[in-house]
């Protein structure tokens, strides 16, 4: 999770819930999306040139927009995978520093983790591009590599945001004295979106169906952790329904492991089973 790149601007395009299986992922970041410092889209307006962006017109013409499915990742999303998530936690690497490190994830996410007895993982990407209704895909639902689907379509899309769902609980506050791990709570975690896609509601829908997967599990509960200095992160997740738990004094609870002079804000949800 630079934690989350409050791209993570959702847009509120109809999904099409589908498959969704389990994602194996190495290096945990908050929920906050990178900030984009871009600054937000508004009101159409044209330029003087007379002219508008490809953007603008997606408002004038929402019809023609890019259909934005959610669904699980699958083996061919891999590298987008890779590049959506440095290209959001990391933006300020060149080549070929950056190459590497989206080297790095695809190894790391191909490998996989063994994951505790009990506990589930999966990783879930918004794409464009593809109408859910015609699209074929071939594969098995056995066959896993890391952790993704071994499955491939004719017109897989285009990844424009990922987010990783879990009930590993590494990041949840211990309960009792042997401070043991929480179990019945699922935890959200590298939640990105790419800069030009972000203040579309993708993340919005990214939550929204990580949410589900945890009922499918479930849980009665769901957590993040989000950067203090990502106001519209916090806000986002405001808006569907998380709400701040304030850490007691001299409490030690885990957090993601990024820069030592990062503060998070706690997050958490009921979700109705």
């Amino acid at each position: 999770m630079r934690s989350f790149p409050l791209g993570t601007s959702l847009s509120p395009t109809p999904i099409n819930t589908s498959k969704i299986s389990s994602f194996n992922i190495n290096f945990k970041k908050p929920t906050t999306f990178p900030s984009s410092g871009s600054t937000p889209p508004h009101e159409f307006s044209l330029s003087q040139s007379g002219l508008c962006r490809a953007s603008q017109v997606a408002d004038l013409f929402p019809t023609v927009s890019p259909e934005i499915i959610v669904r699980e990742a699958r083996l061919e999303d891999c590298w987008e995978v890779a590049e959506t998530h440095c290209s959001s936690f990391f933006p300020e690497y060149s080549f070929p520093l950056d190459f590497v490190l989206r080297m790095d994830r695809l190894v790391a996410m191909l490998a996989g983790f063994t994951l505790p007895n009990g506990c589930k993982r999966t990783c879930l990407v918004a794409v464009i591009g593809n109408s859910f209704g015609e699209t074929i895909v071939f594969g098995s639902d056995d066959l896993k590599v890391g952790g993704f689907d071994g499955k491939f379509s004719l017109n897989k899309g285009y990844v424009v945001g990922i987010l990783t769902v879990d009930t590993v609980a590494d990041f949840l506050p211990r309960k009792g004295p042997l401070r043991q791990k929480r179990t019945g709570i699922a935890y959200i975690s590298n939640v990105a979106v790419r800069e030009k896609f972000r203040r579309k509601g993708i993340a919005k829908h990214l939550v929204a169906k990580a949410e589900s997967k945890a009922r499918s599990w479930g849980c009665r509960a769901i957590a993040l952790h989000c950067d203090f200095k990502n106001p519209s992160a916090t806000k986002l997740y405001q808006g569907q329904g998380f709400r701040s738990i304030k850490v007691p004094a001299g409490a030690n609870w885990p957090q993601p492991k990024t820069s030592p002079d990062m503060k998070f804000n706690f997050m958490m949800k009921l979700i109705n089973n």
